[in-house]
């Protein structure tokens, strides 16, 4: 028996551009040359026109649809596929307009291996943790892994690396001369979420060529406003050139997107929430849902394999009143519109890519077939084939520089007082949300150093530097992981710059994690009293990991497990710590440069 060869060859070798198909696509329609595939007797979801159509046919050749209508039997020919739908559903394969491979802490064929059983056929990745690590170099290799998939993984060129230049010092830096030249490249398909919002409003002049390199290529400028206020600086931002936003959380966020031009990202992610609010743009204040699009930003593995990736979240959708059909216009047409891709996916229409998913239920968005190009991807949530693995260049892994061994003097925060009580600035962590609090504790000084607070949740958190090798670290406090006995987490995954986050209780486990990370080459650690209680290892640019989804969602649980045996109650915690160096969200991070308040974009004192 002939070995089945991988999918990515099978369905990279089935699809080619529309007008080397155009005549062939004619003729099966006409029925004058038997389709590849035919698929009888299903209920067509039709994003174009809102209706759901009876004893509907597809035929299918070189990976398009050529004919959807009523009985395709002048499709059939001798060697012609046939596949009995029993009336069930037919919908177009699902689309992620907004994603970040490596927060799955996979490579990108690992995803895919994750997510095409749950509907997904479309993803449109910013790279741009890989780019804070490897820089150009790094985009190029994920660039290169997507367009072998076999799948349509479409790639955003990074705007910001560093996010915020001044506030922190990235292991690259990209400019508008590298984003004109990635614009090139046959997979970037538009620039990544334009996250530096006051330099766009101050037309900064990085900013301005690299959005102004991006219309020129007549490709989609990605949006990133995090800041709550709808003013003069949003108009600002807005002018400037950004198309799309997906940090608004709120109603009147999604509106003022909308009635600006832009297309409004509703997200729903491992640890954000933002649909259920901002959803009611469309079914409480009437807006338009042609200008709505629902996306995951960031999915770990464990919410890959356990709950879902986009079949995830059009369900939670429709569970706040979103009509089905609506809910899947906002995953599927309203995207592929939005990045100019109209004429090659999105919907289930003559000459787009044969992407559609065999559905039992449609509220539910129950999945019992998944197909790409007219290839079988996956029957009842289980792969139908192998996804050939991709081998990363020695450049991509031993990152972690950390230029010595770290000891808990390392993370000792002196007092400007030998004894008494200090007032400190504190990052408050809030649940599901990215956006952190700005807030203040006392706490006591013994011997000039600063004590913790577990009783009221103020432990400890430090920035280590990890990409030159300086041995510098940044000690500040955080409240809201809840960790009551002896522990510390480490992580490298540390959006955006990705230098190294450590959580702790004491300084000695805190110095231990750091460590543990250094010999691995990166990745997530929990340690309590000097003993390793979990690990992840990501050994590609501390980020990713190459093992399969099922093995590093495996660890993911222990790692979860362990946060909650010390204490933390908080759903998804390892997210919410993998953004505490985010200096592009309000209110209050931690960088390489210290403490920053990006209320203000200003460095501010750990002391009040």
């Amino acid at each position: 028996m002939t070995k089945r060869p991988p999918m990515n060859a099978e369905i990279r070798d089935t699809l080619k551009p529309w007008q080397d198909s155009q005549r062939d696509l004619v003729n099966v329609a006409m029925g004058r040359k038997p389709a590849d595939l035919v698929v009888r007797d299903g209920r067509w979801v039709n994003v174009h026109s809102g209706e759901i159509i009876d004893g509907t046919d597809l035929a299918v050749i070189d990976g398009r649809f050529a004919y959807c209508g009523p009985d395709a039997g002048h499709c059939i020919g001798e060697d012609t596929v046939v596949v009995d739908a029993g009336g069930r559903y037919l919908v177009p394969g699902l689309c992620d307009a907004h994603m970040h491979i490596e927060s799955g802490m996979l490579t990108v064929t690992e995803f895919v291996r994750a997510v095409v059983p749950h509907g997904t056929t479309s993803m449109f990745v910013d790279p741009h943790e890989i780019a804070n690590v490897l820089g150009l170099d790094g985009v190029r290799m994920m660039h290169d892994e997507a367009l072998d998939m076999p799948v349509n993984v479409f790639v955003q060129m990074p705007s910001c690396v560093p996010s915020a230049p001044g506030l922190e010092h990235a292991g690259a830096s990209l400019g508008p001369q590298e984003i004109a030249e990635a614009m090139a490249w046959p997979n970037i398909i538009g620039l990544g979420e334009v996250m530096n919002f006051p330099g766009v409003a101050a037309n900064d002049q990085t900013m301005v060529g690299a959005i102004a390199a991006t219309v020129g290529a007549g490709k989609t400028v990605g949006g990133h406003y995090a800041s709550p206020d709808l003013g003069i600086p949003f108009h600002g931002y807005v002018a400037g050139g950004p198309e799309d936003d997906h940090e608004g959380t709120r109603a009147e966020d999604a509106i003022a997107r909308v009635r600006q031009g832009m297309k409004a990202m509703l997200r729903l992610g491992s640890a954000w929430y933002d649909v259920a609010e901002q959803i009611k743009a469309v079914t409480e204040h009437g807006i338009d849902p042609r200008n709505v699009i629902l996306c995951t930003d960031d999915c770990h593995s464990g919410t890959l394999v356990h709950e879902g990736h986009m079949d995830r979240v059009v369900r939670h959708a429709i569970a706040q009143g979103l009509n089905p059909v609506t809910a899947i216009q906002m995953a599927t047409l309203n995207t592929a519109q939005h990045f100019r891709l109209e004429r090659e996916l999105g919907s289930i229409t003559p000459g787009r890519r044969a992407d559609f998913l065999i559905v039992s239920n449609l509220a539910d968005l129950a999945i019992d077939e998944v197909w790409a190009r007219g290839v079988k991807m996956a029957v009842d949530g289980k792969l139908a084939g192998e996804i050939a693995p991709y081998d990363y260049p020695a450049a991509a892994r031993n990152t972690v520089r950390l230029g010595k061994g770290l000891s808990a003097d390392d993370f000792v925060v002196e007092a400007p007082v030998n004894e008494g009580a200090v007032d400190v600035r504190v990052i408050g962590v809030i649940e599901n949300q990215a956006p952190t609090r700005a807030l203040e504790a006392t706490l006591h000084v013994k011997g000039g150093v600063v004590q913790m607070d577990l009783q009221n949740d103020v432990c400890q958190i430090a920035l280590v530097e990890r990409h030159r090798g300086t041995g510098a670290v940044t000690n500040a406090f955080v409240s809201g992981f809840g960790y009551a006995g002896d522990c510390a987490m480490a992580s490298t995954v540390a959006h955006d710059s990705h230098h190294m986050i450590v959580v702790g209780t004491n300084h000695d486990d805190m110095a231990k994690a750091a460590n543990v990370l250094g010999e691995v080459g990166g990745g997530v650690v929990m340690v309590s009293k000097g003993e390793v209680l979990a690990l992840v290892e990501l050994p590609i640019a501390g980020l990713m990991s190459d093992e399969r989804a099922e093995t590093v969602a495996a660890k993911a649980e222990r790692l979860g497990e362990a946060m909650r045996q010390m204490g933390c109650t908080l759903n998804n915690a390892y997210m919410q710590h993998s953004l505490l160096a985010l200096v592009v969200i309000p209110e209050l991070r931690i960088s390489d440069v210290g403490l920053v308040d990006v209320r203000t974009f200003e460095k501010v004192d750990v002391f009040v």
